[in-house]
């Protein structure tokens, strides 16, 4: 699918083996085996802090070549320093995942809700600071940049003007949920409740789903953005599009379902979901079939 990426926010989870990976997948096999139905993943462990060089070397290597990872920038920059005397931070960061070369979809830029229009002169700056080689995505959290008011309109002509893609959080499944289960009733806490703003500020709108842990209740919402990444990709962009679910378990189910309708609303550009490599697996072989 080269004209749009799907994916969930995290690869290596070990309580998908035996359901979505094999079920005695080592942890070397989780991108893999990940890779072979997704093409992209958030990388949002990079917030917390870098990983080891030899890390880096081995995704370079278990990840096939038109795979994309999507890594969010330290919080050292975004939220401790808020983007001012970060030059020491953000150039370590491009340089530790360097070696993944074409692998490296947008990186994206999560700013705190603190972050509001009085500091719209110094993101500007940040941006135009950064190297031209890559794609960048801004997710930002601060009331007035959903208010369709000055402040928003200056972001997204900030944003236009650079190409950078604004991150579209969309949590209207989440809130709408009835679970009562700690996984929902802790991300309803952690997540942004903002309005949805169908937005293409560069060349690869970047949107973050966060559905019901009812999985079929997702569907409504889940066709909407498979129409409007349709309209995307007609234009000329490359969607990236990524589904969350409370505990991240049913992550790929969302993903699967999304899949289906990406196919349904444009057949010809999306083929149908793949086998997941548990589907894959060839069932062992009974005492009969030894004989």
């Amino acid at each position: 699918m080269a004209n749009v990426y799907l994916g969930c926010p995290l690869w290596a989870h070990a309580p998908w083996k035996g359901r979505f990976f094999t079920a005695k997948a080592s942890r070397e096999e989780f991108l893999p085996q990940y890779a072979r139905v997704f093409g992209t993943t958030e990388g949002n462990a990079t917030f917390y802090g870098l990983p080891a060089p030899e890390t880096v070397e081995r995704w370079a290597a278990e990840a096939p070549a038109d795979f994309r990872f999507c890594f969010k920038f330290p919080r050292v920059i975004s939220h401790e320093k808020a983007l001012v005397g970060a030059e020491a931070e953000t150039k370590a960061f491009f340089e530790r995942l360097a070696p993944l070369g074409h692998r490296l979809g947008p990186f994206f830029l999560q700013l705190h809700e603190s972050f509001g229009a009085d500091r719209l002169t110094g993101l500007e700056r940040y941006l135009d600071a950064l190297p031209q080689a890559w794609t960048y995505a801004l997710e930002v959290r601060a009331p007035e940049f959903f208010a369709e008011g000055p402040a928003e309109a200056r972001l997204d002509a900030l944003l236009t003007e650079r190409g950078v893609n604004r991150v579209i959080f969309d949590t209207r499944a989440l809130f709408a949920s009835s679970a009562t289960d700690s996984a929902t009733l802790d991300a309803k806490r952690k997540k942004p409740r903002v309005p949805v703003r169908r937005v293409a500020t560069g060349r690869c709108p970047f949107v973050r789903f966060v559905g019901d842990p009812h999985l079929e209740t997702n569907d409504p919402l889940l066709q909407e953005w498979a129409r409007t990444a349709a309209r995307w990709m007609a234009e000329g962009r490359t969607p990236y599009l990524f589904t969350h679910h409370p505990d991240d378990h049913f992550a790929p189910d969302l993903a699967r379902q999304l899949h289906r309708w990406l196919h349904e609303a444009s057949p010809t550009r999306v083929p149908p979901p793949a086998l997941w490599p548990v589907e894959s697996e060839r069932p062992p072989a009974t005492q009969l079939q030894l004989f």
